[in-house]
């Protein structure tokens, strides 16, 4: 073999070097191309499509889309994925006839014909010069008569004749192969580039059509956009602007239930619910759609909803900034200097964290007013919210642990005076919405104001005047407006200093002759005001007492109820 590409000349022999690679690397490559086709070879494009995975898949759709009524917007999504689908199967088949013809068979042929003929041509090119330097090297060693020596001369030439013809056939090969060289690599280039054709059109096609389909579905199903956003885990800012609120709905719907059944609830935000109704609830304010009268009946199912927005933003809603200056506040002595550098921490905050927090502790000022029945002094929901409220930047599991067992405990130094001193640190009014009382019948008994319902959607304002004295009261005010074609629309005010009256509202004048003749006692500040309903008659709500002072009220066209609690 090394005599024969003595032979070859200078420029054929690294050319003869690249036959053999060529051929294994054609091989191979249509051997793994072939097996990235997703349909049989040999077919044209229009019965190639009907084999393709694609293909069933768009048929299947077109088939589960049977089962949908027209105004189904799943239907509505899966006729126009069926479409979409059917065009990326043409799409494909189009692509791997155009690689079956372009790629696929040339390298066939390449690897299986034309190459292997020039090795064939250099294995009979080397048995030849073999030949041909066997029956040289028998004539020099020849002694024997002239007759034999003749005859091996001839026996040489023979040889170097068919040695020169093969050669010649082998060498025009190798030329060949040389000028076709190019050729062949432009066979792999081509797969690249068929490959981004059919990547291009595939890619266009969908997003022309997503857009437009997102478009369709979003102007027919407004609830859509609703149930993919994300409320849970989402950044305060980023959700305030998606639902155009200026506070969180969580902590809207959530402090809405609580103040219609939760208020009296002992251990609220301490006593765990059941998984299954909190994981409900999530889901529900994640859609859009909570389901009040469902989820009230369970105020610890809410107050853990609640506990867990807040732990899971990612920043606490008071803020990774300014951590450290909350506790510097918190350190203070003195009570004022105290007051006023927690008032520099809150001008300090974002203004919308400052809202919702705002929002969050006057609300929890209104729970603390219960702590006789429900045993959540400020202290005790500071413990329980106060780590979902503030914690530290960390980094690590172990620094997890780390904020758990020391920042929990401290926190509840700067969360119990925002609660004690709410009216004082948060002058402005706060407006909650609550849903509507249930119409009640004249003949059942009034309920208290953790058993009662309050009426849809409507601006409640709670004001409170806080004090550090134990001795001072401060009035809490709900206040509901409704328009006078609204039925059972309510005002709830809370100007009266006792806690325990129920205002009458248009009081009959048979309730107004015995007021006249009864004493009316000097008001004594009690843990909480005793809300009370009575019935909703016609158009106007009507609320009256039986037992409690009515002296300072005045009376509206529209039902009145005073809420009044000492402040604590």
């Amino acid at each position: 073999a090394q005599d024969a590409t003595d032979l070859l000349a200078e420029d054929l022999v690294l050319v003869e070097q690249r036959v053999e690679p060529t051929r294994k690397a054609a091989q191979i490559i249509h051997k793994k191309l072939v097996g990235c086709l997703q349909s049989q070879q040999g077919l044209d494009s229009e019965r190639r499509v009907k084999k393709l995975p694609l293909m069933l898949l768009s048929v299947s759709m077109a088939e589960s889309l049977k089962d949908f009524d027209g105004e189904s917007s799943i239907r509505r999504v899966l006729e126009m994925c069926c479409f979409m689908e059917n065009m990326l199967a043409q799409t494909l088949a189009d692509f791997e006839v155009k690689l079956e013809k372009d790629v696929l068979e040339p390298l066939n042929k390449l690897s299986e014909e034309d190459l292997p003929e020039i090795l064939k041509n250099k294995k009979q090119f080397a048995k030849l010069t073999t030949d041909w330097h066997n029956a040289r090297t028998r004539a020099q060693g020849s002694s024997g008569p002239q007759a034999k020596q003749d005859g091996l001369r001839e026996e040489v030439e023979e040889a170097w004749r068919k040695l020169e013809s093969i050669k010649d056939q082998y060498s025009a090969d190798l030329y060949h192969f040389s000028s076709k060289e190019d050729e062949y690599a432009n066979y792999f280039l081509h797969v690249l580039e068929l490959q981004a054709e059919y990547h291009k059109l595939s890619y266009e096609f969908l997003d022309k059509n997503i857009t437009e389909l997102k478009e369709s579905h979003n102007q027919t199903e407004p609830q859509m956009s609703l149930s993919l956003r994300k409320v849970f885990g989402e950044p305060l800012l980023a959700h305030l602007k998606s639902c155009e609120k200026e506070i969180a709905e969580p902590i809207q719907e959530c402090v809405s239930m609580l103040l219609r059944t939760g208020l009296k609830e002992e251990g609220l935000f301490r006593l765990a619910a059941a998984a299954s109704v909190v994981k409900r609830l999530k889901n529900s304010l994640n859609s859009g759609t909570v389901d009040h009268d469902e989820f009230s009946a369970d105020p610890h199912a809410v107050a853990g909803v609640l506990k867990s927005y807040l732990r899971e933003l990612p920043e606490p809603l008071m803020t990774f900034e300014l951590y450290n200056e909350w506790f510097k506040a918190a350190g203070e002595k003195d009570l004022d200097e105290k007051l006023e550098l927690f008032r520099t921490v809150l001008k300090k905050l974002p203004s919308e964290n400052y809202s919702n927090l705002r929002y969050l502790i006057q609300f929890l000022a209104c729970l603390s007013e219960y702590q006789a029945v429900n045993r959540m002094t400020p202290s005790n929901i500071a413990i329980v919210l106060g780590p979902n409220l503030l914690w530290p930047r960390v980094e690590g599991e172990t620094s997890l642990l780390d904020m758990a067992s020391a920042s929990s405990v401290q926190v509840v130094t700067v969360i119990e005076p925002l609660i004690q001193y709410s009216k004082s640190l948060f002058p402005e009014d706060v407006d909650f919405e609550i849903s509507e009382l249930p119409a009640l019948s004249p003949s059942l008994p009034q309920k208290s104001p953790s058993d009662t319902v309050f009426p849809p959607s409507q601006n409640v304002s709670v004001s409170k005047t806080d004090s550090p004295s134990s001795t001072e009261n401060s009035g809490a005010s709900v206040n509901t407006k409704t328009d006078l074609t609204n039925r059972g629309a309510t005002t709830w005010d809370g100007n009266c200093p006792s806690p325990d009256s129920q205002p009458p509202a248009q009081a009959s004048s048979s309730d107004a002759a015995l007021s006249e003749k009864q004493p009316k006692p000097h008001p004594q500040p009690l843990p909480r005001s005793q809300l009370q309903s009575k019935s909703q008659i016609q158009d106007a709500t009507q609320l009256k007492t039986n037992d409690f002072p009515d002296d300072g009220l005045e009376h509206s066209p529209e039902g009145t109820l005073k809420i009044t609690t000492p402040f604590k």
